[in-house]
């Protein structure tokens, strides 16, 4: 693992080499980071109200507050003003708006892990992103819209950024879970029976990094990076937004973290847009990285 980076001088281009070789880039909130929090905290406080969000677990049926999130999360993901927003932060980032392609911003849920804790609240188990057909140019955009603590952040561990892992990857296919699990997520309250890739060994925990950014502070990280939700012990519901992004340069050269342990088939690069005009990536390139085995899927 290459080191842990505070608000790195670097340019796009050395930013994404750093991060390829395992780099956990911070940086301080900006004015246009903010401004995507502050979007995404009107969206979830309407939903919620007149309760707060951070604490409605505490008052709501956890099948009424699964009902709220189905309708807050898509409605997030597909505003045209999240995208936009999203842009303005990758132009303060010092990305070429031209060859930067990105994932819609996700809004994301960590209730107290004794009430929601599956399905469109999944709780992540140690996992890489590549597993799930994820490029290895992939870099991953973190950040909170509340205030964090260490035991409702998110965790990485480093051991494994050079160590493989056994795991469930091999049967995993992009195509396939989209056709038959992505759009089941509001009903998987109690347990998340749909399959996902996971860890197939024991997972040895520590060291274990926890960072904790005010809102708008933004960890990025490679979609090769193990990483976890941190178990909420705490007595609030976090709320947190993430985004990747690839550079079609990278893409196209298949430059990117190395691949020490992963299986699955298909790729994700369909679901990138432009940042420029949000223009979707060529299907050229999307072809490049599928696989015959999702075809059959």
């Amino acid at each position: 693992m290459d080191g842990i980076f505070l608000d790195p001088e670097l340019s796009d281009g050395q930013r994404r080499e750093r991060v390829y070789q395992g780099a956990i880039c911070l940086f301080s909130p900006s004015a246009a980071t903010l401004d995507l929090v502050r979007f995404a905290r009107d969206l979830v406080e309407q939903a919620f109200a007149p309760r707060d969000p951070r604490t409605a677990h505490r008052e709501l049926p956890v099948e009424e507050y699964v009902r709220i999130l189905a309708e807050l999360k898509p409605r997030f993901i597909h505003h045209p003003r999240s995208k936009e927003l999203l842009r303005e932060v990758l132009r303060a980032g010092g990305c070429d708006l031209d060859r930067t392609y990105f994932d819609v911003p996700r809004l994301r849920t960590a209730a107290p892990k004794d009430y929601l804790s599956s399905g469109i609240a999944y709780a992540f188990h140690p996992h890489r992103d590549t597993w799930y057909s994820a490029p290895q140019c992939q870099i991953n955009w973190w950040t909170s819209i509340h205030p964090l603590v260490a035991e409702n952040a998110m965790a990485f561990h480093p051991r494994y950024w050079s160590t493989p892992l056994k795991n469930g990857s091999r049967g995993y296919n992009y195509r396939r879970w989209n056709a038959e699990n992505r759009f089941s997520a509001a009903s998987q309250i109690t347990v998340d029976t749909r399959p996902q890739p996971r860890p197939e060994e024991p997972v040895d925990p520590n060291p274990s990094l926890r960072f904790v950014p005010p809102p708008g502070g933004l960890i990025l990280f490679s979609g090769a990076q193990l990483h976890s939700t941190v178990p909420n012990t705490t007595d609030v519901t976090r709320f947190s937004i993430d985004f990747r992004t690839v550079n079609l340069d990278d893409v196209l050269a298949h430059r990117g973290a190395p691949n020490i342990d992963s299986a699955c088939t298909g790729t994700s690069l369909g679901d990138f847009l432009r940042a420029r005009d949000f223009e979707r990536i060529a299907q050229s390139a999307v072809d490049d990285y599928d696989s015959p085995e999702s075809s059959s899927g």
